[in-house]
């Protein structure tokens, strides 16, 4: 049986996966100021009381100060930050008519190199306003490991063709339906000489998990491996939705054909630990009886990470949380973990000594605005960072792969001149004479500019004037 949609000419709105909150007003509008301290609906501080206990009650994976990885990686050969991305099309069927806006990332060289496609999540509103899948911490480690790195986004996501089908309020044939979004990626880049067909893994967040493990059904004959971060597909306007999703998963496990490593976290703002444990048991209770050995499933609670686990993906910060796990499960199938290759991440320019991290008075240029906006830039997780112009903009931002590009770009998008990073992290690093470079590890110096329309995907938190 081919992938399905159950059309039912009618549609009822879900919500799924929300990675980021972003707010932004120009010089000019003097009622943005007050709405400033409302930016920190990511904190802590927002979520209920049960919540928030269950955030808090303990668990290493509550401190949000991650270092980065640290691997003697120097005498590897180098893979430019970009990871040589490309933009393709992807047909969705032999005529063409339909194809999905895919974003493909490449080790150097000829390959043929194994292969990892990435699931997003949905966000609330038009799926055709959604950005582009670009998963620059997923896909660098990835790729570190000699893999090609493929994001589609599926119909009626972002720029690619055709519709979003909701199916009502039947979460079981949505998963199908945009699973054979999934099925139409990896039969087109199987082709491609520099993919290996041989070792496939398929991997989503969110509504991108949801689909991962529907395509697990029917799964091509290289795939080896899913995993499943934070995956379902939230339908509030449902009745019963919970157990909808419950059920969807159960209907997948009977039909499983591939192993699946499930990462969920206690703090998650659209799954309760309560409802995860459903949903996987409703898969396992499934698998019963079933005659497929190789398709066994593993659930992994990683704890509390910052003030929502379903942000994890989206984190380089996160990295350190899932890889190792990642890592046992990959290599158990005997995929290749080894990393291959050097590529290069952001890190910070040095401190300078300016002023103390939470001198708000040292800001320079901020008018009180300004100054409200660094006390709430205090208040974030360490990934962070804090940019400035001559003419009082400013901007911060949390989290994501990058927040020193993001910051310095939503800046400039209200400043007539350009924006300087103030702070980063616990550091002041402002050079008040000079130009500020966000630098990456292998010591090249670029300029932090990035597309902020990505913000949606790639940074959690953001705020600026």
């Amino acid at each position: 049986m081919a992938f399905r949609k159950l059309l039912t000419g009618w549609v009822v709105a879900g919500t799924a996966c929300v990675l980021s909150v972003a707010h932004a007003a120009s010089l000019s509008d003097p009622a943005s100021a007050g709405a400033n301290p409302q930016l920190a609906a990511t904190t802590p501080a927002t979520h209920s009381a049960n919540a928030t206990q269950a955030n808090l009650a303990g668990g290493p994976l509550g401190s949000a100060n991650v270092p980065r990885i640290a691997l003697d990686d120097a005498y590897l050969p180098v893979v430019p930050a970009t990871m040589n991305e490309q933009v393709i099309r992807v047909p969705v069927d032999a005529s063409g008519d339909v194809t999905l806006e895919t974003t493909v990332y490449l080790p150097n060289g000829p390959g043929p190199f194994p292969m990892v496609i990435f699931n997003h999540g949905k966000i609330p509103g038009d799926p055709h306003l959604q950005a582009r899948s670009d998963p620059l911490s997923f896909a660098r480690e990835f790729v570190r490991r000699g893999y090609v790195v493929v994001a589609p986004n599926r119909q009626g996501f972002a720029d690619s063709g055709g519709s979003y089908q909701q199916d009502g309020c039947d979460v079981a044939s949505n998963g199908l339906g945009q699973a054979a979004d999934v099925a139409s990626t990896i039969a087109y880049m199987s082709k491609q000489p520099y993919v290996d067909a041989s070792q496939i893994i398929v991997a989503g967040t969110s509504h991108g998990g949801l689909a991962t493990m529907a395509y697990g059904t029917e799964a091509a004959s290289g795939v080896r491996a899913l995993i499943n971060f934070s995956g379902g597909l939230r339908q509030d306007a449902c009745t019963g939705w919970q157990n909808n999703l419950t059920q969807a998963f159960g209907d997948y496990g009977g039909k499983a054909r591939v192993a699946s490593l499930w990462l969920y976290g206690d703090n998650d703002s659209v799954w309760s630990p309560d409802l995860v444990t459903k949903m996987f048991a409703a898969y396992r209770d499934a698998q019963t009886g079933e005659d497929h050995p190789a398709a066994t499933a593993k659930l992994v609670d990683f704890g509390a990470y910052k003030n929502d686990a379903h942000r994890l993906v989206g984190d380089r910060d996160g990295v350190k949380i899932w890889w190792p796990t990642v890592e046992a499960f990959l290599a158990n199938r005997g995929l290749p973990t080894a990393v291959q290759y050097r590529v290069a991440t952001p890190s910070a320019p040095r401190g300078t000594g300016f002023a103390q991290i939470d001198s708000v008075g040292a800001v320079p240029f901020v008018d009180q605005a300004g100054r409200d906006g660094y006390r709430n830039f205090l208040k974030q997780y360490p990934s962070r960072a804090f940019a400035v112009s001559d003419s009082g903009a400013w901007s911060w931002a949390e989290g994501g792969d990058n927040p020193m590009s993001v910051a310095i770009s939503n800046c400039e998008k209200h400043s007539s001149d350009p924006c300087r990073l103030y702070a980063v992290n616990n550091t002041v690093v402002w050079n008040n004479g000079g130009t500020q470079t966000a630098q990456t590890d292998d010591s090249d110096t670029t300029r932090a500019t990035a597309d902020n329309d990505n913000a949606d995907e790639s940074d959690h938190a953001l705020a600026s004037r």
